[in-house]
């Protein structure tokens, strides 16, 4: 083999190690490496976790573009999205960076929003929601777990105690060794209270045992329940009673709600007070016989001469009863 075809050979080689690496630059920069097709939308997030250029803009689950820049922002970080140009985004959609399964890379998951929503422009921002990654979830977890040990070791701490007076079980087994006798004789207490009850001693006893007794505490409870109905039944009649009253019925609610029922009322008894007070003052036929005393032995008198005539009636005729009736009274 000569120079010149071992030049063409090296040279062959060459063409196809550079088309191969442009097929796989190709392949994973999208097919976008020399020129840029669709729109770009930008999204803010505190921290963009694993996101890098190239990762993909899901929308759905229905990839729609990719990561074109991971750049810094003012406070914040920004990742500036290439959105095919077949695609739409509503501007109230929210995007958030989600990741593929455990090791999996992460990618930009933007919601559907909805169809009445205007769709974003160029450069036009979008809304984000925040996720917790899966970093600061173990986190969260191991911070969890120091705590829950802690809790732990406090509680294994006050049961069996790291103290001179020991945890709650020494302390309640030396409670009852301390009160031993005292427990006891309380039991004692409790066995003979018990037998007497067993034996119908005492009022408790005679009410477990006693039918009678039993019985008889149902009949008053029975009439207990009828007199408390009885009560409910008069203070539903009174409160019918108050409801005519307040509607103005009857006697009382027209006293009460009328106002002319009422000056008639004050009229009258004001009449009642004058006329109690000439009969005091002994004004009037009636006020002067009431408190006139001569007018009292006058009728006195009177009724005696017409007891007399009454008796002279029996021994007279008509004409001399009638002289000797008009001689007595007059």
């Amino acid at each position: 083999m000569n120079n010149s075809q071992q030049t063409a050979r090296v040279g062959l080689f060459f063409l196809l190690g550079l088309a191969l690496i442009y097929v796989t630059y190709e392949t994973l920069s999208g097919g976008k490496t020399f020129s840029r097709s669709g729109y770009t939308v930008v999204a803010g997030f505190p921290n963009l976790q694993d996101l890098k250029p190239t990762d993909d803009v899901r929308m759905a689950g229905v990839r729609i573009g990719s990561v074109y820049v991971t750049r810094l922002g003012k406070g914040r970080a920004e990742a500036v999205l290439q959105i095919d140009p077949q695609y739409t985004i509503p501007s109230d959609a929210s995007a958030t960076i989600v990741m593929a399964g455990i090791i999996g890379t992460d990618y930009i998951s933007i919601d559907l929003g909805t169809t009445q929503a205007p769709a974003l422009k160029d450069g036009a921002e979008i809304k984000t929601k925040i996720t917790p990654d899966i970093a600061s979830i173990m986190t969260q977890m191991a911070e969890l777990g120091h705590k829950l040990d802690s809790a732990l070791s406090s509680i294994s701490n006050a049961v069996n105690g790291s103290g001179p007076d020991g945890g709650v079980f020494q302390k309640f087994n030396r409670l009852l060794s301390e009160n031993q006798t005292k427990i006891d004789a309380s039991m004692t207490n409790l066995q003979e209270i018990t037998g007497k009850i067993n034996r119908g001693e005492g009022t408790l006893g005679k009410l477990v045992n006693d039918s009678k007794l039993h019985d008889d505490l149902l009949a008053a409870v029975g009439d207990f329940k009828a007199t408390a109905s009885e009560a409910k039944n008069v203070m539903a009649s009174a409160q019918t009673v108050l409801d005519q009253v307040k509607a103005g019925q009857g006697a009382l609610g027209v006293l009460v709600y009328d106002k002319q029922a009422a000056e008639d009322l004050k009229f009258t008894l004001h009449d009642i007070r004058d006329f109690s007070d000439k009969i005091s003052k002994g004004q009037g036929t009636l006020g002067k016989l009431i408190n006139d005393d001569s007018l009292y032995f006058g009728l006195q008198g009177t009724l005696k001469k017409a007891d007399r005539a009454m008796d002279g009636l029996n021994d007279s005729g008509p004409i001399s009863a009638v002289g000797s009736l008009s001689k007595s009274l007059f």
